[in-house]
């Protein structure tokens, strides 16, 4: 994991993203465990508290479980990750409508342009 954080916003949730992300793109799978808090940190370059924080984020979202002895795994509820990825694609789709908003483009010049990029994309890898 790198150290590129973002100085706008706080490295837990920085942490706690990537890892989300990780297991959306199924590189962690449900019951993996996570690495401890303290390699965690070593490999963050972050405080084991920014850790212990990130873990308890994570698990407030349903996305991870404390197992008490054993550490902490990604969760083994499918509805709750189902309901994770559904939440990130909302937040992702929700912050790309409210740029293209702000830098004048219509509703329908957003769907023309998604549409074609689409388009393009599939064509370019038929290359």
């Amino acid at each position: 994991m790198t150290n590129d954080f973002n100085p706008s916003r706080p490295i837990y949730l920085q942490i706690a993203d990537r890892i989300i992300r990780q297991i959306l793109r199924r590189e962690l799978n449900p019951g993996d465990k996570l690495p401890s808090v303290r390699d965690m940190a070593v490999e963050s370059g972050v405080n084991p508290n920014t850790v212990q924080r990130t873990y308890r984020e994570l698990e407030v979202m349903r996305a991870v479980e404390f197992k008490r002895g054993q550490g902490t795994f990604v969760t083994e509820d499918h509805t709750a990750l189902s309901d994770l990825r559904k939440q990130l694609k909302h937040e992702e789709i929700s912050t790309f409508i409210q740029h293209m908003t702000e830098m004048g483009y219509t509703e329908q010049e957003t769907i023309e342009g998604v549409r074609d990029y689409l388009q393009t994309k599939g064509e370019s890898q038929d290359d």
